[in-house]
């Protein structure tokens, strides 16, 4: 009966009946279909293969610019498509057209959109910087002639402020006689002139080549900052499709509803934004215990803009552990998934972190659906506690309540515990059935502490595997709290000390020394490992005694296994296995409650 229902919705929206910019009152779930580099994950065949499982949890799918590139059809070398080069010809490192039609509909038929990565800021050349190549294609479905032309003479469709138009390297120095650029400029790329009439043209052809011909559900606009939202607002009221979202990187809510706004054609929004303002908000209080900032301004708490929201944890450039500038939640990533299947918007779940944690992520989105969260549901409570954060949300089968952290003097009468994980709970109404959840199996994700991982009595410590990549000669630890720094508090920190390896790179542990507390006043808390002054460094992680780190964040957030019993004050041999309540391996000297051999014992 629910795919039924999912079949019929999805084919009353696809005849536009909701289109201006995003549904309304729209209870779907997306997913980012990739990853960065993840070429074998995200193939087409490989998605198709995975029709029946994703299309019970996800609405919609964004997937890939599955346009050919330049790379492609010279030398076959693999792209991410944010190099596009042809738009009519869909034969990419993703698979070939064929294969790519049989996705959409295999997808289409079970109630689940795609979403197309649309490019249209910048163009590669074919060849050289400039030239693109102009195309005609005959459609299938529409038997419609789709044709493409540009201007490789005067380049009349670059910006005028383009690089190529000052880069001697170029071949074309001060011959680009396009009009200048009505957004950011994006080096690498020749910018596109949007001003331009057949530049305009030809992006209504892709777009409706996309959307009629392709069988794509909605466009995903790739760095919208790199022109004006006006023609985001232009194009889409022409293609009218159901779902649009652009991707404007900013943290400052009031420029990203300004961009929306600026989609406006007749006074009404014709696309969504990511909800980067909560984006960043979550980072702060996930990576650094400021819970307060779940309570700051973004488009998902906004009345207004809920609608227009479409939240996430992280995507293919914000979760790139190894690239500094960008910004990944690095623990709790559950309870950061938690917290967004519970708000208003419509939650995008990334694909790294759907494979990871696919077990805990699928009740959660059964939960979000069995109570009937929308895009524009009434947030009741949103109360910021001093070391977590109570949220309660209004649906149209019941409410959610979601704790997050420690929290304290929190009622839960008239709610039943749905899901719960490494730092959140989530309920729901009692009278919401949630007794799909229980057919999902258990898969909560799991790391095994290194055996030479010893945590001493009374010790304030942590692990970090270091990659390869960084080939450092000493690691650093920077550890501190609003009350003090505990690593000397002179950068780089306290030197670390190397007890093994695992995965085939080295770990160090850090132990604080009493010499090391000094007093501090800041302003949030958190552990990073570096390389020393200049050298490579993580960011702000989240701090967990005895926790054990890689670039990727915390990994010791696994639960104790299973089979635990009573408390017990039994002794047990001092070389067995003895885990503290953390996870983490423990020595013999260890004082407190402890699990060994399947058991809670008191040491």
């Amino acid at each position: 009966m629910k795919r039924i229902y999912s079949l019929i919705l999805f084919a009353i929206i696809s005849m536009g009946s909701f289109a201006q910019g995003w549904p309304a009152n729209y209870s779907g779930v997306m997913l980012q279909g990739f990853y960065w580099d993840s070429y074998e994950q995200s193939n087409w065949n490989t998605l198709t293969a995975q029709a029946d499982e994703l299309s019970q949890f996800f609405d919609l799918i964004w997937v890939t610019n599955s346009g050919k590139t330049s790379d492609w059809h010279y030398n076959k070398r693999n792209t991410m498509g944010y190099d596009p080069c042809f738009w009519l010809d869909h034969n990419s490192c993703w698979g070939t057209e064929s294969e790519l039609r049989n996705m959409i509909s295999t997808f289409k038929s079970k109630g689940t959109g795609i979403i197309e990565d649309v490019v249209i800021n910048h163009k590669n050349g074919f060849g050289n910087w400039v030239y693109f190549p102009n195309e005609s294609v005959t459609g299938t479905v529409t038997n419609k002639t789709y044709s493409l032309t540009w201007d490789n003479t005067n380049y009349t469709q670059i910006c005028s402020n383009d690089e190529a138009n000052t880069n001697a390297a170029s071949g074309v120095k001060g011959k680009i006689k396009g009009n200048a650029d009505t957004g950011d400029n994006f080096d690498g790329y020749r910018d596109l002139d949007h001003t331009n009439a057949t530049t305009q043209a030809n992006v209504n052809t892709y777009l409706d080549y996309l959307l009629n011909e392709l069988g794509y559900a909605g466009f995903r606009y790739d760095m919208v900052k790199g022109f004006s939202a006006s023609y985001v607002g232009q194009y889409n009221k022409q293609a009218n499709p159901t779902f649009s979202v652009g991707e404007y990187w900013d943290g400052n809510k009031s420029k990203v509803v300004s961009w929306i706004n600026g989609t406006k054609k007749n006074g009404v929004i014709q696309s969504a934004a990511f909800d980067f303002p909560m984006k960043y908000n979550i980072n702060a209080a996930f990576n650094n215990g400021n819970w307060s900032d779940l309570d700051k301004d973004c488009l998902a708490n906004d009345n207004n803009y809920s609608r227009y929201s479409v939240s996430f944890v992280d995507n293919h450039d914000t979760g790139r552990y190894n690239d500094n500038g960008k910004a990944p939640v690095y623990g709790y990533v559950e309870a950061a998934n938690a917290y967004i299947l519970a708000m208003p918007g419509t939650p995008c779940i990334w694909m790294y972190h759907w494979m990871k944690h696919k077990g805990t992520i699928k009740k959660l989105i059964l939960a979000r659906k069995a109570a009937g969260i929308t895009n524009q549901s009434n947030i009741l409570k949103s109360e910021a506690q001093s070391n977590g954060f109570v949220l309660q949300v209004e649906g149209s089968n019941g409410n959610v309540l979601l704790l997050l952290g420690t929290t304290t003097g929190v009622s839960t009468n008239g709610y039943k515990l749905a899901v719960e994980g490494e730092g959140f709970k989530y309920y729901v109404s009692t009278s919401v059935d949630i007794s799909a959840i229980s057919s999902i199996a258990d898969s909560p994700y799991t790391f095994t502490m290194p055996s030479f991982c010893i945590v001493n009595s009374g010790e304030r410590c942590a692990f970090f595997e270091v990659p390869s990549a960084w080939n450092a000669t000493y690691i650093y630890c920077w550890n501190w709290d609003k009350t003090a720094n505990y690593t000397k508090s002179e950068w780089p920190g306290k030197q670390c000390t190397l007890v093994g390896t695992n995965n085939g790179n080295k770990v160090y542990k850090w132990t604080m020394d009493a010499s090391d507390k000094h007093s501090a006043n800041g302003s949030n808390a958190g552990i990073i490992f570096n390389a020393g002054d200049k050298k490579p460094q993580t960011g702000d992680m989240p701090f967990v005694n005895g926790g054990y780190y890689s670039i990727e964040g915390i990994q010791s957030t696994a639960f104790i296994p299973t089979g635990i019993s009573h408390t017990e004050t039994t002794s047990y041999p001092i070389n067995s296995t003895t885990y503290n309540l953390s996870g983490q391996r423990v020595g013999k000297n260890y004082k407190g409650i402890v699990i060994r051999n399947g058991k809670k014992i008191m040491q």
